[in-house]
């Protein structure tokens, strides 16, 4: 089986991580899945774009597994998309190198899910800081799946954190098995 997923690892330190770093290493026992790891590969943040232009490329499914920072991505990821995705190539007229590929993103949060309310400490839910991300897959004629978010990743017990793992395991694993879609599918859908 190829490689039909790529996992884009962004952790900026992580021998200090609880989640993350066990993700990472569940996703590469899963046949069909590479693990890109950004902080290891691009230490300088000097990007090769070709290489990872190629690598999206060959892949159906494009997950992003990082911590939830600064209601955002860790630094380098945020690079490795400035870079990376490129008018003419991932959007823009003629652009087609992304589309129908479809996109997870996986998220750990060091706050508690009652944090992300209207009554909390970052005052909105979780999903009112994602459009920026979907925007990104819309652009790039993506496919967004649901994403996947574990919250008071500090906090929260070892068995919460395999219950995740198991669960992340689990759909990696169907998207491994997934179809990819057709021009024809998106069309249907309206994406």
């Amino acid at each position: 089986m190829s490689e039909k997923i790529l996992v884009i690892y962004a952790h900026a330190t992580t021998h200090k991580s609880r989640v993350n770093r066990r993700l990472a290493q569940a996703a590469r026992t899963i046949p069909g899945v590479r693990v890109h790891d950004l902080y290891e590969t691009y230490p300088d943040f000097h990007i090769d774009v070709a290489a990872e232009q190629a690598l999206l490329a060959d892949a159906d499914v494009i997950v992003f597994v990082h911590p939830f920072q600064w209601y955002s991505m860790p630094a380098l990821l945020k690079e490795w998309v400035d870079c990376v995705l490129q008018a003419g190539w991932a959007y823009g007229a003629g652009a087609s190198a992304l589309a129908g590929k479809r996109y997870w993103l996986v998220l750990s949060c060091g706050s508690s899910e009652s944090d992300y309310s209207a009554d909390g400490a970052h005052g909105r839910p979780l999903e009112d800081y994602l459009p920026p991300f979907r925007q990104t897959v819309a652009l790039c004629h993506m496919v967004w799946e649901n994403p996947l978010i574990l919250y008071g990743a500090h906090k929260i017990d070892n068995s919460a954190v395999d219950a995740h793992i198991d669960a992340f395991r689990q759909r990696l694993s169907a998207l491994a098995h997934a179809t990819p879609y057709t021009e024809s599918d998106l069309n249907r859908d309206g994406t």
